[in-house]
């Protein structure tokens, strides 16, 4: 078998090991499971894990194996329920809903289909008669088929994905893998003048090298799934200057200061030519280290640890419970992309209660999908850079010039904060609903007073998620599209279309549509103006689809420094509908 977990664990010496305090371990969970984890077993009873899962071991996997060799699912756990160690996160309230589909050696059974091991998994969680955990709307998958790169074809993992995803309203955040594998970085032929060079050389020689080999790091299965997030990793942690000198020798850092997509971070696009990965999260700053050099220089990426990783909880070692080590990767992406979708919902819940609470599943669902891709940008460094080498150098082509950047950046690194909260001077909207076939719908938002006349940098931005029926076997696998059009108001807010942002043709091709407008000039704008937004569904490709698709919208408006923004958009709003402030 090739399944792989899509993360890189390394456990530290026992010298640079970290144990958390006794009385600071986090204290129990005990709210109703609404994310699962399918993974490798965890140790249930790491101090940092103890009363917090549900563990549900359907497929008798947790007795082969090995306490020790229980590093993934332990890896993921603690990062959904913690966040990164090394930023001591509020942990989630809720407990998490474990099914265990990697045994011995953190590995699939031999003797076990993968599509029918998630298959089951699932559907036991969801099922009419005695489900297993009914409130799952929220499924992190960080696995990856090694063997199985994208080429056009959807996977029967991926196909498995979309129709469950549909079936039963659930979001599947899934890794988008990792090519470990190592690479040539002309013209050096030693580490040392490698390291010696300086930024933003650095960064152009080694994308440079990564863009000859985009056809072999493709998005690995299932990651290609059209209703799912699919997550690559950002080169972001939160190690100290200090522990970032500490053993880092012979290990190069090939961009920081730039914001960018790991090394080892599969690449899109996704099926049909949509955007994938969707959205970036942190991956840990990934270095590289030398694999050959002389004739020429040969390196590959490095695991996580001390100078560049993610803090999580690890098996047991020499007798030490507590142990806790570092993980990178796409794996770890996709955690934390899970996690922030469960504090997305959570503040709605807090914030609306039961007027939250009373959405259906989907509904809820969709709305969590638009939230968690809403905030994603691209960096402007990276998307020059992978610009400037990726080319093409005609300014004509900035179609193909997007085409390139999004393979590497999606729809850009996410805001883990700005998904969750607001700020005074941002305000975020959010709808949810169902559309019939060729029918469409009305949102107008309404645009803050406070914001006309200033001529000062302005945004808003658009984000519709849906979950869409599928019909293998076909060309309009996608047999649902949803669009997005904005009105004429716009022209009196004074932005234009953002120029760091997929093209719209190729924003359109999958599950999600996210926009953003912005500008400087002085928006016209009176104590009633708003904007409408039509959320419209086109006509079903193939066979006529009878039933209702739901739907989730998101909007922000902001103005930095414009402090009244969100308390006047909020006053504009019964019932309110907008993200709490922080």
């Amino acid at each position: 078998m090739h399944v792989r977990p899509q993360s890189i664990v390394l456990p530290e010496p026992a010298q640079d090991a970290a144990q958390p305090p006794v009385d600071r371990e986090p204290t129990p969970a005990n709210g109703e499971p609404i994310l699962a984890i399918l993974d490798g077993v965890p140790v249930a009873q790491h101090p940092l894990l103890r009363n917090r899962l549900n563990v549900d071991d359907q497929f008798g996997l947790e007795p082969g194996a090995l306490v020790a060799d229980r590093v993934h699912g332990t890896a993921m756990a603690s990062l959904i329920a913690h966040g990164d160690r090394n930023l001591a996160e509020p942990s989630l309230t809720r407990r998490l809903h474990v099914v265990p589909v990697l045994g011995a050696g953190d590995q699939f059974p031999e003797d076990r289909l993968v599509v029918d091991l998630i298959y089951q998994a699932v559907t036991a969680m969801r099922r009419d008669a005695d489900p297993t955990a009914s409130s799952v709307l929220i499924v992190n998958l960080s696995l990856g088929n090694a063997r199985k790169p994208f080429q056009g074809k959807l996977s029967p993992w991926a196909r498995l994905l979309d129709r469950l995803s549909h079936r039963y309203g659930i979001l599947f955040c899934v890794s988008a893998g990792n090519h470990p594998q190592q690479f040539d970085v002309p013209p050096h032929m030693t580490m040392a003048d490698y390291e010696a060079t300086s930024q933003p050389q650095r960064a152009t020689q080694t994308l440079t090298a990564l863009s000859q080999l985009i056809p072999y790091r493709r998005l690995l299965s299932p990651s290609e799934t059209v209703n799912g997030v699919t997550v690559g990793a950002a080169n972001i942690d939160a190690v100290t200057s200090i522990d970032r000198r500490r053993g880092a020798a012979g290990k190069v850092d090939p961009f920081h200061p730039m914001l960018t997509a790991n090394p080892s971070s599969g690449l899109g696009p996704g099926f049909a030519n949509s955007v994938k990965p969707d959205i970036l999260m942190p991956g840990s700053r990934e270095h590289l280290t030398m694999v050959a050099s002389g004739a020429g220089l040969s390196v590959r990426p490095t695991a996580g640890g001390r100078p560049h990783g993610l803090k999580v909880a690890a098996p047991p070692n020499g007798g030490v419970t507590n142990w806790e080590h570092y993980t990178c990767g796409t794996s770890a992406a996709a955690a934390l992309a899970s996690r922030t979708a469960h504090r997305i919902h959570d503040a709605l819940e807090e914030e609306y209660g039961e007027q939250f609470l009373s959405l259906t599943l989907h509904q809820r669902a969709v709305v969590i999908k638009a939230l968690l891709i809403h905030t994603a940008t691209w960096p402007t460094d990276s998307a020059s850079l992978i610009k400037n080498v990726l080319g093409p150098p005609d300014p004509k082509q900035h179609v193909r010039q997007k085409d390139n950047i999004r393979r590497f950046l999606g729809f850009g690194i996410v805001s883990a904060e700005d998904a969750v909260y607001c700020a005074s001077d941002r305000a975020t909207f959010w709808t949810t609903g169902t559309l019939g076939s060729e029918k469409r719908r009305s949102i107008t938002v309404p645009l803050p007073a406070c914001m006309g006349g200033k001529a000062r940098p302005h945004a808003i931005q658009a984000t519709l998620a849906w979950f869409t029926p599928v019909l293998p076997g076909r060309q309009s696998y996608r047999s649902v599209k949803l669009s997005l059009l904005a009105s004429d108001e716009l022209g009196g807010f004074r932005v234009d279309p953002s120029k760091i942002q997929p093209d719209t043709n190729q924003a359109g091709k999958g599950t999600v549509y996210s926009r953003r407008w912005d500008g400087e000039r002085a928006p016209v704008l009176t104590a009633t103006s708003s904007v409408e937004f039509i959320v419209q569904r086109e006509p079903d490709r193939g066979a006529n689809i009878d039933e209702s698709v739901p739907f989730g919208l998101a909007v922000t408006v902001t103005m930095p420094g414009v402090v009244e923004i969100y308390d006047q958009a909020r006053a504009r709003i019964a019932p309110a509908v907008a993200v709490r402030p922080r």
